[in-house]
């Protein structure tokens, strides 16, 4: 999950319409945000807070904890197998300090450790992969409901234009509060998700 924030970056760069994480940035936004009676008339120019909007979108934060879960289970499990191997390392150390081995169990033992490691270090490297792309994959879901909800919002809204800003890129760098939509299209969205998961 480390990675998450940084792939969610580079995403949102690409897409100009979605930005980086930042929990503080993100909660000082919504503060500042309008309620959902003060949105901007049809045909203005609009703009969302994307960090807050982001980091209080329920599904963002459900699959974030899905995948937290998942690369703590798996983090274990790498742990776990690092630990027996590393015991069983010192294992055949002290053995052959002490002379218990010939040198072709000796060599045989080592041989089955070096294995023993590449194979944890594979393993390890495919973790990594499938975890990257599972955090890849939910960027897309989470970027496709809002980009799919704002699509259907914007039918009844009809704004000319809408932008976004978050701490890392910021496409408005000064905007009437009254044509910051953030709360209203997290209210929104917020409550898509509910029904969906229904």
């Amino acid at each position: 999950m480390k990675n998450t924030l940084s792939v969610l970056a580079a995403l949102v760069a690409a897409t100009v319409l979605f930005a980086s994480c930042n929990a503080n940035a993100g909660a000082a936004a919504v503060e500042q945000a309008p309620q959902a009676s003060q949105t901007a008339a049809a045909g203005s120019i609009v703009y969302i807070q994307m960090d807050s909007l982001i980091n209080q979108y329920d599904m963002f934060n459900d699959l974030k904890s899905e995948i937290e879960a998942k690369v703590q289970a798996i983090d274990d499990d790498l742990r776990k197998k690092g630990n027996a191997l590393e015991k069983s390392v010192q294992d055949f150390q002290n053995k052959l300090n002490k002379g218990l081995l010939t040198r072709s169990q000796a060599e045989t033992q080592q041989q089955e450790l070096i294995e023993r490691e590449q194979s944890l270090r594979n393993l390890t490297a495919q973790k990594q992969l499938e975890m990257q792309e599972e955090e890849a994959v939910m960027i897309r879901k989470v970027m496709d409901a809002i980009q799919t909800y704002l699509t259907e919002y914007n039918k009844t809204h009809n704004y000319a234009l809408i932008l976004t800003t978050s701490a890392s890129t910021n496409t408005v760098i000064v905007g009437n509060p009254s044509l910051d939509i953030t709360a209203d299209v997290l209210t929104g969205l917020n409550a898509e998700y509910i029904k969906s998961k229904k």
